[in-house]
């Protein structure tokens, strides 16, 4: 397989993954911080803290979108009966899905992009290191939804059960309120009174935890994927 940037590709891969009108869906997860703006001006919520940024108001509006994207990647093919077509693809298949999650991650990228300028600009000032923690969740649910999608080859089951999975985390760990170190929302700037080497240790395991379970979710997808006559029967 050829890891050389394919331009044309790539451009065809945004727009199978989002549309002709993808370059709006960066903007859609804006509408939840335009929502909360009106609870706050209704008087209705609190002022956000430093710490509420990568959960509460970027990453949870980007996993949403992520889930979106990855639902697409393989089981919108399937969908649209355009699956057999991938196989044919000079370099294998999976070179046309691992283009298809490039292009849904610079998309996630532009909306955290805008999601991180208006929540330092109106909302509160946060650390750097919320930027990585909130795409973290994303790009887990990214895949995790793809993979979703694949094992039961329909968008709208892959939904079903990435949602039950997203909801479990939400109740578990509040996305990123309450800390669960296995949690994709894990977020250590609201964790206070830890030791700091305790904090860095738990913090460090919790990312390389979290790349390592992304690629078993892409290894079992592809592999899953790969099963040609499977994937294409009825």
């Amino acid at each position: 397989m050829s890891w050389r940037p394919d331009a044309g590709l790539l451009h065809l891969a945004l727009l199978v993954v989002a549309g002709r009108r993808g370059w709006l869906l960066p903007l859609a997860p804006l509408l939840w911080l335009l929502f909360q703006a009106g609870v706050l001006l209704a008087g209705a919520g609190e002022a956000f803290t430093p710490g509420s940024a990568q959960g509460t108001l970027i990453g949870l509006p980007l996993t949403l979108l992520a889930v979106f994207l990855g639902l697409r990647i393989i089981a919108g093919e399937i969908d649209g009966r355009s699956l057999e077509i991938a196989y044919t693809v000079p370099g294998g298949c999976e070179r046309v899905w691992w283009v298809k999650l490039f292009a849904a991650a610079l998309v996630l990228l532009a909306g955290e992009m805008l999601l991180a300028g208006v929540t330092f600009v109106f909302f509160t000032a946060f650390p750097w290191s919320a930027l990585y923690g909130a795409l973290q969740a994303a790009l887990f649910y990214l895949v995790l939804a793809m993979g979703m999608a694949t094992l039961f080859r329909n968008e709208t089951a892959g939904a079903l059960g990435v949602g039950a999975v997203l909801g479990l985390n939400g109740l578990i760990s509040g996305f990123g309120e309450n800390q669960v170190r296995i949690s994709p929302f894990w977020n250590p700037a609201v964790i206070e009174g830890a030791d700091p080497n305790e904090l860095f240790a738990w913090t460090l395991q919790n990312r390389i935890g979290i790349v390592l379970a992304m690629a078993a979710i892409v290894g079992l997808a592809f592999m899953r994927a790969n099963r040609r006559e499977r994937m294409l029967g009825g």
